[in-house]
């Protein structure tokens, strides 16, 4: 039921949202907000596209997967924390300083001339990025009451799937006709439009917590930052930018996860003490908030792992170059932007129990929808830690399920390709003796052919079929992963409990916004319980 108060002539009327701005004002800022996030978003792809010509350029191949992984790492770390400060100091400052580093590091990675730079000024880059998804959403539950947010949610998921869309032809155009340091230097004059926007229009409104810097959980964001970078770490070193898979015994993968693993453990222990935790553990005592968290891990788990394997499938087996085989998944994802427009739009019309049965049947309506579950269910005060919270397990999510999935498909495949060798012996020597790599790629007919001798050619369309088949295996065992961790995510949601939107924010909180420790008042508690 929508909560209402007497306004001066005695008549009920609705609560005003946390943060008031007039409609113009509120548009403003959602565009500049999305443009931010469209940025950090768009950055992966365009900068995946353009990898192999930076590496080439600035002689550091060995160095290749770092790139990506300093990105990876910084952005995740600082998630949580970024969702915590805004909560305690505003939501407009730590954007602000968010979207000025992904700047920062985006002009500076232009400017690299070796390897290590551009490592360096690419984990600044993600230092930045890491407040934009958080904050983003968290301003939406500022502006807007939960009944309102989803229309505009849902096109947050949108944003990234154009980004997945557009991201390889923007990437290759920029690389081919200009150059590779323009792929970050494009970032800067749609940054700085951004920018000026969230600093002359979104308001300076008081942070829903009253908090000093003493009061910050210093030592749990050191130990949380210990735990999460050998967890990453480890994940990513499991599959290689070449396919080759360590065992989950290796230091490098298994050992440093039981680092992070440990570390994580005494994180929970530093939390549940802690003044002003980066990750409040009552939260997870509501059902709703930690099923929640759940399915939305579950749900990334399988979208990274579709995402990044089918376009090696195009590659491998239907001999699609690179930029044509990103472009295959676009039912994918047009499919996702458009269900996750669509289901946030009907969701802030009706109650949220039947679609969130239909959300563990579909990525796009889960991308919107879980958002505007956690925000219904938290007080004003732990708008930005409950939506950041929410944002870092979609990302560990994605990481779990690429390292996962990778394990599955390569060891199928390896399996399946040891036979295919073995029928033809001949053959696989000829092709072992040319490379050390895998079987597959684009033109291995035509390396056969160069390689063989012709009495040995009436063999290679068997052979290739061979592998290509184990290939095809190692996918279709990828895509069963991904089916039960969607059917984990839909058993999930059953423990959704239902949670009416709200049409407003709640009279404590409205207080809570002018009034410091207004919860701790008995004075105004009395009030909010009489209205």
């Amino acid at each position: 039921m929508e909560e209402q108060r007497l306004n001066g002539s005695g008549v009920m009327a609705e609560i005003a949202p946390p943060v008031h701005l007039d409609q113009r004002a509120r548009m403003l800022v959602l565009g500049a907000v999305m443009t931010g996030l469209f940025l950090a978003s768009l950055d992966q792809t365009v900068v995946g596209t353009a990898l192999p010509r930076i590496v080439t350029d600035l002689n550091g191949n060995s160095l290749y997967t770092w790139v990506v992984t300093a990105y990876l790492l910084s952005s995740t770390i600082t998630v949580p924390i970024y969702g915590k400060f805004s909560d305690v100091f505003g939501r407009k400052m730590m954007l602000l300083i968010g979207i000025s580093l992904f700047l920062v590091g985006s002009a500076l990675s232009g400017l690299s001339q070796n390897m290590t730079e551009l490592i360096l000024f690419r984990g600044l880059q993600g230092l930045g990025a890491g407040a934009l998804f958080p904050i983003s959403l968290a301003i939406i539950g500022d502006l807007f009451s939960p009944r309102e947010r989803g229309k505009y949610q849902g096109m947050f998921t949108g944003v990234f799937g154009v980004s997945f869309l557009i991201g390889p032809f923007i990437g290759g155009w920029i690389t081919d006709n200009i150059s590779w340091h323009w792929v970050f230097y494009v970032n800067i004059p749609v940054g700085l439009f951004s920018l000026a926007v969230i600093a002359f229009i979104l308001p300076n409104f008081h942070p829903p917590i009253r908090a000093s810097w003493r009061d910050l959980d210093y030592l749990g964001i050191a130990v949380f930052t210990g735990g999460i970078v050998p967890l990453l770490l480890g994940l990513t070193n499991k599959v290689s930018s070449s396919g080759s898979v360590l065992p989950w015994t290796s230091f490098s993968v298994g050992g440093l996860m039981l680092i992070g693993a440990i570390l994580i453990i005494a994180f929970l222990f530093v939390e549940a003490r802690a003044k002003q935790p980066i990750i409040p553990l009552n939260l997870f005592r509501d059902r709703t908030f930690s099923a929640t968290n759940i399915a939305v891990f579950l749900l990334m788990f399988g979208m990274f792992a579709s995402i990044i394997f089918l376009p090696r499938f195009y590659q491998a087996v239907r001999g699609y170059s690179a930029t044509d085989s990103g472009y295959t998944i676009w039912p994918l994802l047009v499919g996702l932007i458009g269900s996750s427009i669509v289901s946030g739009i009907v969701i802030s019309k009706i109650d949220l129990w039947f679609w969130m049965f239909l959300m563990g049947l579909g990525i796009g309506p889960a991308m919107s929808g879980f958002t505007i579950v956690v925000q219904n269910i938290v007080e004003r005060k732990d708008l930005g830690v409950a939506t950041s919270t929410l944002t870092f397990l979609r990302q560990i999510g994605g990481s779990v399920g690429l390292a996962v999935s990778g394990t599955l498909f390569s060891q199928t495949f390896a399996g399946d390709a040891a036979r295919v060798s073995a029928a033809h012996p001949a053959v696989a020597r000829a092709l072992r003796s040319h490379a050390q790599s895998a079987l597959t790629g684009v033109g291995l007919k035509t390396t056969l052919h160069h390689l063989l001798p012709s009495s040995l050619w009436p063999s290679i369309p068997s052979f290739v079929l061979g592998i290509d088949h184990a290939f095809s295996s190692g996918i279709a065992d990828v895509f069963w992963l991904t089916f039960f961790s969607a059917i984990a995510a839909l058993a999930a949601t059953f423990f959704i409990r239902e949670v009416p939107l709200r049409g407003s924010v709640t009279v404590m909180e409205e207080f809570s916004t002018a009034i410091p420790h207004a919860e701790n008042d008995p004075v105004l508690q009395q009030v909010a319980a009489a209205r």
